[in-house]
């Protein structure tokens, strides 16, 4: 990761064509708002030590391991790191990822060796990009199996499945003191800039904790209609932390001006990517500093 072509890019994001596109809100395709936020900042969630909407964007980074002995690898290597603030146990890579039991045992294991860093537990399906396909019914009743493990501190929950169940997931982990992302992923293209705000409202409505989209870009208007959308929803919509990135290297610069736009999560890597785009936890750290100081400075 070049850190100077990275500010670069930002820089260049936000003057010119972007700047334009920015100050051009699609009020007119989406509802009216019931209430318009009036603070730019996201209503902070702790979750152990970490305050998630407040500052510098935590970084997230994904296990990718497909055997319990790689997990607890990559866990223990991610427990350590410095740039990493919160885990994702991606579970659809596991050889055994429908198995409640063995998930929950490898789960508990792993939040022994992250050092008080909030576990997200995730199952990303194949429809949504993920390493698996799952009925609704099967992936419900997984969640709702692993909820009752008491490990989880965060789940992350596709809003488009089946609407009850859903409902049904959403509710049980609410009432197991579990926060919830609900998220939207589109691996093939990015949506206009009004359905990508509409997504990120309706999770709001549904009773997400965090909302969460990811879009493919396929050029620049792509990457800047994510961070448009990303601005408007924080400026007028919701301020419930948001997770929003435009995937690949075309966007990569999404994942490092979150705290421009009002996203106040990212993704890193450390050794194998989890989607398209991740940058080096560190180098992502080191440019998310730059933004932040470069912002407090104003």
């Amino acid at each position: 990761m070049n850190i100077s072509k990275s500010i670069i890019a930002i820089a260049l994001l936000l003057g010119g064509t972007g700047c334009a596109l920015l100050s051009s809100p699609v009020w007119a395709a989406t509802s009216a708002p019931a209430a318009v936020v009036t603070q730019r900042h996201a209503i902070a969630i702790k979750i152990r030590n970490t305050v998630i909407g407040e500052g510098v964007p935590k970084i997230i980074i994904p296990t990718t391991g497909s055997t319990a002995e790689q997990v607890l690898m990559q866990a223990r290597a991610i427990g350590e790191n410095p740039d990493a603030d919160l885990i994702e146990f991606r579970i659809d890579y596991l050889d055994f990822a429908v198995d409640a039991a063995q998930v929950a045992a490898l789960g508990q294991q792993i939040v022994a060796l992250v050092h008080g860093k909030p576990l997200i537990l995730t199952f990303r399906t194949k429809a949504e990009g993920g390493a698996r396909e799952i009925s609704d019914k099967a992936y419900g009743q997984l969640y709702l199996a692993l909820i009752k493990a008491h490990f989880i501190d965060i789940l992350d929950l596709e809003m488009f499945r089946q609407p009850a169940m859903v409902h049904q997931v959403l509710a049980a982990a609410h009432q197991a003191g579990i926060k919830v992302v609900l998220s939207s992923h589109d691996f093939n293209k990015t949506p206009e800039t009004a359905e990508l705000v509409a997504r990120l409202r309706r999770q709001d409505a549904m009773g997400a904790d965090i909302l969460k989209i990811a879009v493919m870009p396929h050029n620049v208007a792509d990457v800047l209609k994510l961070l448009d959308a990303t601005a408007q929803v924080r400026d007028h919509y919701s301020r419930k932390p948001l997770l929003t990135m435009s995937m690949g290297g075309l966007g990569a610069v999404t994942r490092l001006s979150g705290q421009v736009f009002g996203s106040d999560l990212t993704f890193g890597m450390s050794g194998e990517a989890s989607a398209p785009g991740q940058i080096d936890a560190s180098s992502l750290r080191q440019v998310l500093n730059t933004v932040n100081d470069a912002m407090e400075a104003k």
